[in-house]
This record gives structure tokens, sequence and C-alpha cells, in this order.
């Protein structure tokens, strides 16, 4: 059985859509934002999803069964960079300036070459393995088909949504849906014989809760004026991928992290929606994980170069921080 969490809004009717499939067997779901919590809209298998091609190219089900519950857990970072990628295609396609970073993340394996910010957890725990996905935004299709065969990823158990914005999921707001896909939100107004999914609303509160098995405690925190974001603790993992503020009880949930993973869009000051690296180093010295991996940079941010000035704070600071990169996996016990 397949579970998909969703994230919190401040301003109400916000809609995100989650996956979940079997082999050959594919539903979706449906996420609307409210003031008090979560709806879930549960699509029928039978009806039209425009994901279901996705899916079919790189969800194939192939439950691997209890012979891979002796593997460790691990997390797989599926992407790091912004929106928009990188590279950008207004750097390539300048005449006037050539962009450092871009030009560099045009190379095959380079480490600048960033999609949209996504984690995966391989979760080794009782009974058979499981993959819980955080985020699967506009470029995720393109992420999985670069890692599910290079780390042997065939299944999807679960997705968990940070909030609504298209590099997390993308879809729009509730009332966007019900001018672009109205059909969706009213199929009375189908002609005869056309095929959609059925949906089913089911409320989903900011508290705990398990996923395959896996307990998360949503962290809240802001992203922009007004906007709220969820990142997600599970075990001593701490994974905040969009802030530009961390209200004061979300710190009581961050105690005893051991790796932490936080937004830094770039190097140099932060955005109205997002840490910049001095406030995110700011963070990590107030938290104290043992280890942090950045993430959600931005063009400006050339992962050699930062991650020499970086690893000069383990000698002067003892902070053992680090850029991540697509494609980087870490064992870790959950």
């Amino acid at each position: 059985m397949v579970q998909f969490i969703g994230t919190v809004r401040v301003s109400p009717s916000l809609a995100i859509f989650a996956l979940r499939g079997r082999q050959f067997s594919f539903q979706s779901s449906l996420l609307s934002l409210s003031r008090n919590g979560l709806s879930l809209f549960s699509l029928s298998k039978n009806g039209f999803s425009p994901f279901k091609r996705i899916l079919r190219a790189c969800f194939i089900s192939n439950a691997s069964g209890n012979a891979d519950a002796q593997y460790q857990s691990e997390i797989i970072f599926m992407g790091t960079g912004t929106s928009e990628g990188i590279p950008r295609l207004s750097c390539l396609t300048n005449p006037l300036k050539k962009c450092p970073v871009c030009s560099k993340a045009v190379e095959p394996g380079n480490k600048n070459r960033r999609l949209n910010t996504s984690l995966l957890i391989r979760y080794s725990g009782p009974g058979e393995r499981r993959n819980i996905l955080i985020d699967a935004g506009k470029f995720f299709y393109h992420s999985a088909l670069q890692w599910f065969p290079a780390f042997g990823l065939r299944t999807i158990d679960a997705v968990i949504i940070t909030h609504s914005h298209a590099d997390a999921i993308g879809v729009k707001a509730i009332q966007v849906m019900k001018k672009t896909h109205y059909y969706l939100v009213d199929t009375s107004v189908l002609t005869p014989g056309a095929a959609v999914s059925e949906l089913q609303f089911n409320i989903i509160h900011e508290e705990p809760f398990v996923a395959c098995d896996l307990k998360f405690t949503p962290l809240p925190v802001w992203h922009g004026l007004g906007y709220r974001s969820l990142g997600f603790r599970f075990g001593n993992i701490c994974y905040i991928s969009d802030v530009s503020d961390i209200p004061e009880q979300t710190y009581l949930l961050l105690k005893d992290c051991e790796i932490l993973i936080l937004d830094a869009l770039r190097p140099d000051r932060s955005s109205s929606t997002h840490f910049g690296l001095p406030r995110a180093l700011d963070e990590v010295r107030k938290i104290q994980p043992k280890r942090t991996l950045f993430t959600g940079m931005m063009h400006l941010m050339d992962h050699e170069k930062v991650n020499v000035y970086l690893s000069k704070l383990l000698e002067t600071e003892g902070l053992d921080v680090q850029l991540s990169y697509d494609g980087l996996r870490i064992p870790v016990t959950l």
C-alpha cells in the first residue's frame, strides 16, 4: 500500500500532485492545501493521468521482497538545483557573456549539473526495502531516467511533498485547477464516454506521520513572506529544502540532528524566499548538526570552489559542511 503526504500553506486551498504506482497499475493523488491541513485526492487507476507515461517509463514496479531487507538504508540526492535547473538555457544562449558554472554543467558528470531539488530515501526497515521520495518537480522525469537505472531503483512506495511550487510538484493552486483542469474537479462537465480519474478527499494534518514504517516529523518553515513550507525529520536526518526563515518552535525539532540537509541558494546573500550561504552557515552554527549538506543551489554556486571554502570551516570552526550534488548517495542508519 502506497502512502502520500503533503505540505501546509498559510493561504488556503492550494493543490499538488502525488503519485502511487504498482506494476503496470498506476494511481495518482492530488493534495489540496488549506489553513487547517491537507486534502488528499485519490485518482482511480482507470482514469487518465498526465504522469502515467512517465510512470510507465521510469517506475515499473518489480517488488524486491524480503531479500532487500539486509541492505543498509541510504539517501540519494535526485536533484540539488533550483526551479530552472543548472545549466540555465539563458546562460548557454547568451552571446555576450559566458557563465562559468553553466559552461561546466554541460560536461558529462559535472557536479554543477543540477535538476530540481529532490531526495530519495531507501529505507531498509522491517520487512522489504522501501523507496520514499521527497518532492517530484518538473524535471523529475529526467532525474529518474538518470538515477533510477544507475542505482537499480524500480519502485516508489511513497511520495512526500514539501510545498506546492512547480520545482517540488508540477501543479498550481486548486483555484487554478478549477479553471485549467476543470474536468478533474467537476466530472459532470465531461463528454459522455470520456475517462478521467475520480477524486476522493481526505484530510492530512501537520503532525508526525508514518510512511512505509518510517516516522516523519514535519519541520514547518517560512518560504517567503506568509508562505509556509515543510521540511521533514526522519530518524536523525533533517531535510529543509526551501526556507527563508525558521520559526523558534521548529528549532526544538532539530535537536540532536546528525545529518542536516539545508537550503543554500547563492554564495553571497539570501533572497526573499531562500537562504543564501552566509545565512545557511549561521543556521548550521545554531543547530549544530554533526554533518551538513547544502542543496537547492543556483548557477552562482560553483561546486568545487564553494566546497574548497567550506572544507576550511572544518579546520577553523569544526563545521562539517559541503555542497551536495545530483546522484550523491549516502548510507544512513534509520
